[in-house]
């Protein structure tokens, strides 16, 4: 089995590597100076209203936008204030080759998952306002211990001595931006890694921190006005494992002074290729024995 935390560590010296020199010197919370901490407020500001008035943007303007990683967490974290709702996960896109392809980025992202778009086993979802009308089968870790900023990265090991649980989840992400594959990774975590509506499915069962994730088979099954169609996927196409992508994400919030709380949720990417969907669809996720996930998608 390949060892998670070095997989972890390689990628993010990739990641530390194409993003500005400086981002992890400079930890979201730290304080900023006045223009910074201006183009943050008027970068989520513009991002919310979006939100609102349910409007597609080019792109963020140049004196707005974020040009460090911690100025786009900086973004995000403003803009979950101004939705008025809590955090209670994260999510992880571009965690495979095929969605580093779709989004046009070279490394994953971390973004919030709210309170109010997360959804049970077996909900009906509306895609209303969705624009990107993809699924995304996941696996999903559950914090049982609080894991906070740290000088030196965590170790699989020690991360996965704080997770309670592991879970199933189907991501239906979108985006404030009319092209996605032209404004870059910084303005993406901006707009918190395309987070949207997400299904968090059910435990699974015990025995499972024996399994090597990277070999666990995902089939997922589409049904509706877009046809029955049957996706296959795989553990090994979420950075190698999902446990070497909820590394990634703990030691990429740890490094600007971002911790996760006990209770939350990290959703870890799509295990398949991204899959078109249309109002009216089912899809069915299967994890290879391990449990099931599933959602309607309404109007």
């Amino acid at each position: 089995m390949p060892d998670p935390t070095a997989a972890a560590r390689s990628v993010l010296c990739h990641t530390d590597c194409m993003s500005d020199s400086t981002a992890a010197d400079t930890p979201y919370n730290a304080a900023p100076d006045s223009t910074t901490s201006e183009a943050v407020h008027r970068s989520a500001e513009i991002l919310h209203r979006a939100t609102q008035r349910q409007e597609q943007l080019a792109e963020l303007p140049v004196d707005a936008a974020p040009t460090t990683r911690a100025a786009a967490y900086a973004v995000q974290a403003r803009l979950t204030e101004l939705s008025h709702q809590p955090t209670v996960g994260w999510k992880i896109a571009a965690t495979s080759a095929a969605g580093q392809r779709h989004i046009n980025v070279d490394g994953p992202l971390g973004g919030r998952v709210l309170e109010d778009r997360v959804h049970p086993d077996g909900a009906e979802v509306s895609l209303t306002g969705n624009m990107m009308q993809l699924a995304e089968p996941e696996f999903v870790f559950v914090l049982g211990t609080s894991l906070a900023p740290q000088p030196e990265p965590y170790g699989a090991h020690q991360i996965m001595d704080a997770v309670s649980d592991l879970r199933l989840g189907i991501e239906l992400p979108s985006t404030r931006f009319t092209d996605v594959t032209a404004v870059g990774a910084l303005q993406l975590i901006a707009d918190s890694a395309c987070g949207h509506h997400f299904v968090l499915g059910p435990s699974v069962r015990a025995g499972w921190r024996e399994l090597n994730l990277s070999k666990v088979h995902m089939s997922a099954a589409v049904n509706g006005p877009s046809g029955h169609r049957e996706i296959a996927g795989r553990g090994a196409n979420v950075l190698g494992n999902p446990v070497t992508a909820l590394t990634w994400l703990v030691n990429e919030l740890s490094e600007l002074g971002i911790g996760l709380e006990a209770g939350t949720f990290v959703t870890t990417g799509t295990c398949s290729d991204p899959i078109p969907v249309r109002v009216g669809d089912t899809i069915t996720a299967d994890f290879d024995g391990l449990g099931t996930v599933t959602c309607a998608l309404t109007a």
